[in-house]
């Protein structure tokens, strides 16, 4: 077994890490201003795109890079955005649902995006 060549691969998983970890202010901010963006009378199409790349992008992400609670919420509220995406008309109260529960992802994540979810029975 090659020791040099796993110190290296941590160390890179390591960096690749912190990063990720630093880069999180910035993408939950970008949900955040989206967030305040959206008219939940008529959403604009670009905007739920928009939002749904970066929901997707954060799920992904977020597993590869240690932060498995983070992921798995941001999975379901992209899980549940594209349900809302599959209608052609979305009253305005089940967008209201579901822009608090990004209020809350975003407000946790921002804070400790490795402690256990609010109100979340499956870290406990």
């Amino acid at each position: 077994m090659n020791t040099s060549a796993d110190a290296e691969f941590f160390a890179r998983l390591a960096e690749l890490n912190d990063k990720f970890a630093a880069s999180l202010p910035r993408t939950l901010g970008r949900l955040s201003a989206a967030r305040n963006e959206f008219d939940s009378s008529h959403p604009p199409l670009a905007l739920v795109e928009q939002m749904h790349a970066v929901l997707h992008t954060l799920a992904g992400s977020s597993a590869t890079f240690g932060f498995r609670i983070l992921g798995q919420q941001a999975r379901m509220l992209e899980q549940r955005l594209r349900v809302l995406m599959t209608f052609d008309g979305v009253a305005p109260p089940e967008w209201d649902a579901w822009l608090s529960e990004l209020d809350v992802f975003v407000a946790w994540g921002i804070v400790d995006p490795k402690a256990a979810y609010p109100n979340d029975d499956s870290t406990v």
